[in-house]
């Protein structure tokens, strides 16, 4: 009697527990958040299906993919937030509902969850090698009357795709939520009262009246339309977005979707900040601060000389190719002084950016160098009005006209203006005082950057991390802008094929550039030698067909001498801006026996000084190197209870990054090295080692003593965190939390679309 009194009791709670409404807001997008947001965000996610929003669910999923590097015609854009704004409009851009059912069968979201929960992984085992995971597979994107197909096809196809999936709690909970009709919630971001004062204090400065302060606007938005906005000293968390609207400041938010940042708005239209929706992914958070201090150092800037406007530009192709014309009236030393205030975050927008992916656009680049800048006083364009009126017709840039036929004639005509400019430069630097260390701008620790690329995307940090890089970027005023109006405000990642060649062909002349500018550092008896070194093999042919003579002959006054002066030059820069260097680096520079950093405990000392062996040596003698992704991530777990994260970063050699095409036969896999560093250095984990402190001597020791596929897997099996591994969310969401625990404003969802399967 009791027991069939206890399960009518039971059954009776189960059958409230159904009836009680499942909240999207506080119940659904949290799973989303932890489950399906490392996939299923930005312009890469899989059928463009955004989880990441309420807005982003509703829209659905499309079989048109963002990334199509072989389109002969650009494609409509389909941006969240604003390219369309409600569910009647995206479906007449093609995307079809996940939510809701058709033809009697259930929802596509809830048969993709049923399919994936049937087909529990077995724990920590490499998954199936036929399960295609690469992040250039093609995805189905199954219509609902397709699914019962899809599932026959791929009965491992199921969400989460390829990982350990949802908790039976989880599970329980949107197969609720989906039964009461997948009702959803919006979760509007409301501005303190603090933020909104800042908010129509910057939006009073940018809408103000007159001629120079719409030029300025205007390019104080082209070059602030990708950040995420904070204020500082403020501790809500919360992120704006500076949009052009329809409507002017006190009402709501209309905002214009032109297809790029400078294609013309129309004749009314006024700048306006408005709150960052939907969860922060890590690869698309690049932050930028506001403050009272910062406008006055905007109007100091922009304002204090005394310059004149006879009539605003208007947009258009020619506008949008040549920005050193378009606001040629602003004093260029406002320009580059604004972008040199916070350099990291304009270096970001290049190499992080939301883009997503790409090789062909990160080959372009070393895996590992360091980026440094030339001192406004001590650079042309800014000090010498003539020699700036001869250079700025030849810094125009391509990809302004998309006509596949005219490819090979528009890059041969930007080819030659680039090296037009080149000789011009060349020739009237070498009339100028020759570089030494003051030449090198040292304002704050924005000066000091390293670049890390992994494969196909790249990140950036403060301060000089790793070995001495094979190459080092000095940049001046016009390669900074090109690279950012090129890559950031002219790319159209919905473009097609002959606005994406004429980018990244154009993309290889400034890196070019941007070497060549180092050159004249070092001696310039050792210039051809490091040239030969970067330009091998192929790359002496690229050399000869579309670069421009190289300076061997005006002298350096930097003072280095003998047979190694970039390695001098290196150690002279960490001696002389040791100030201003972000991130020191004693374990890839280990300056002597102690290759740690010095205030941690000894249990991460000697963890420190054992995981040092693994860095800065190259794959000749440490053959482990060839089995390790780009971007590894180590968890050490310490005897207290706490944790240490480092990124190991594969350092790929090449012969030259000279060519679109052929990567791999550019490889140099016997020079590939290792950057080890204690944070984590990639928005995309490609594996995860979790080992308990005292285990990493042994683990080193076996990293050392691989030499076949077997030997590493076998450190795989014991340390690694696989996809299908039963604690995977735990550990790769706590890359995420160490970041939020070292670096506030940066944290944000990593994405595991490029994680392996090792």
């Amino acid at each position: 009697m009791f027991k069939r009194a206890a399960v009518v009791l039971l059954s009776f709670a189960a059958g409230l527990a159904r009836a009680e409404a499942v909240s999207y807001l506080d119940e659904v997008q949290p799973i989303f958040t932890h489950k399906c947001v490392a996939c299923h965000s930005c312009y890469d996610a899989p059928c463009q299906l955004n989880l990441g929003s309420s807005e982003g669910l509703l829209r659905g999923a499309s079989q048109q993919p963002v990334y199509d590097g072989a389109r002969s015609k650009a494609q409509d854009t389909t941006r969240l937030f604003l390219d369309a704004h409600d569910e009647a409009a995206w479906r007449q851009r093609g995307f079809h509902s996940v939510l809701e059912g058709e033809q009697g069968q259930p929802a596509l979201l809830r048969r993709m969850l049923e399919l994936g929960h049937s087909q529990p992984l077995p724990a920590n085992e490499r998954l199936p090698e036929d399960l295609e995971l690469a992040i250039t597979r093609s995805n189905s994107c199954a219509l609902p009357d397709q699914f019962e197909a899809y599932a026959a096809k791929t009965p491992l196809g199921g969400m989460p795709f390829a990982v350990t999936g949802l908790s039976d709690e989880e599970y329980s909970t949107l197969q609720r939520w989906l039964e009461q009709g997948g009702r959803v919630a919006r979760q509007e971001l409301v501005p303190s009262a603090a933020e909104q004062q800042q908010i129509v204090t910057w939006e009073n400065f940018l809408n103000a009246p007159g001629a120079r302060q719409a030029l300025v606007s205007r390019w104080l938005y082209e070059h602030l339309f990708l950040a995420h906005l904070h204020f500082e000293g403020d501790e809500t968390g919360h992120f704006f977005e500076l949009v052009r609207s329809r409507t002017p400041s006190g009402k709501p938010v209309d905002p214009i979707a032109t297809r790029r940042p400078n294609d013309d708005p129309g004749t009314e239209f006024y700048y306006r900040l408005r709150p960052l929706e939907g969860v922060i992914v890590h690869k698309t958070h690049i932050t930028y601060p506001l403050s009272e201090q910062k406008l006055t150092r905007v109007q100091d800037l922009f304002f204090s000389e005394e310059w004149t406007l006879e009539a605003l530009p208007g947009y258009g192709a020619q506008r949008r190719a040549n920005p050193f014309e378009t606001f040629a009236a602003i004093p260029p030393q406002a320009r580059y002084q604004f972008m040199l205030d916070n350099a990291e975050y304009f270096v970001r927008t290049f190499i992080r950016g939301p883009v997503c992916r790409g090789q062909i656009a990160t080959d372009v680049i070393r895996d590992q160098f360091w980026a440094l800048f030339q001192a406004p006083e001590h650079d042309l364009y800014l000090s010498n009005a003539e020699y700036r009126q001869q250079a700025t017709p030849l810094l125009a840039m391509p990809g302004q006209f998309d006509e596949i036929g005219d490819l090979l004639g528009l890059w041969r005509n930007y080819r030659d203006k680039r090296n037009d400019y080149e000789n011009l430069r060349r020739e009237a630097y070498a009339e100028s005082a020759p570089a030494d260390w003051s030449h090198i701008w040292a304002g704050n620790d924005n000066a000091l950057l390293t670049i890390f690329r992994q494969h196909d995307s790249a990140s950036v940090r403060k301060g000089l991390i790793g070995a001495v890089p094979q190459t080092i970027w000095w940049m001046d005023y016009p390669l900074l802008e090109r690279t950012y109006y090129q890559l950031v405000v002219n790319f159209d990642v919905f473009g097609n094929v002959s606005h994406q060649a004429q980018t990244r062909l154009y993309f290889d002349l400034i890196r070019n550039g941007a070497e060549v500018n180092f050159l004249r550092l070092l001696p310039a008896d050792s210039r051809k030698s490091y040239l030969d070194d970067w330009y091998q093999s192929s790359g002496k042919l690229k050399m000869l067909l579309d670069y421009t003579t190289v300076d061997h002959h005006t002298p350096s006054a930097t003072g280095l001498a003998g047979g190694d002066p970039k390695r001098q030059f290196a150690e002279g820069l960490l001696q002389r801006f040791t100030a201003i260097n972000a991130r020191p680096d004693p374990i890839n520079r280990c300056p002597g026996a102690y290759c740690h950093r010095e205030e941690l405990p000894a249990e991460l000392r000697q963890a420190e000084q054992t995981l040092a062996r693994l860095a800065s040596r190259p794959a000749g003698g440490l053959r482990v190197i060839e089995q390790l992704p780009e971007a590894t991530l180590l968890r050490i777990e310490l005897s207290d209870g706490r944790r240490e994260i480092y990124s190991l970063l594969r350092n790929r050699a090449h012969s030259n990054v000279a060519f679109m095409l052929g990567e791999e036969l550019r490889y140099q896999p016997q020079l590939d090295t290792l950057t080890l560093y204690p944070e984590v250095l990639s928005s995309y984990p490609n594996f995860i080692f979790n080992l308990p402190a005292g285990d990493v001597a042994t683990f080193v020791r076996l990293m050392e003593q691989v030499v076949e596929r077997r030997d590493f897997e076998a450190i795989v099996e014991r340390w690694g965190v696989r996809r299908s591994h039963p604690r995977f969310w735990y550990y790769f969401h706590d890359l995420a939390e160490h970041i939020r625990e070292t670096q506030a404003l940066e944290s944000g969802v990593l994405d595991m679309n490029r994680y392996q399967n090792l």
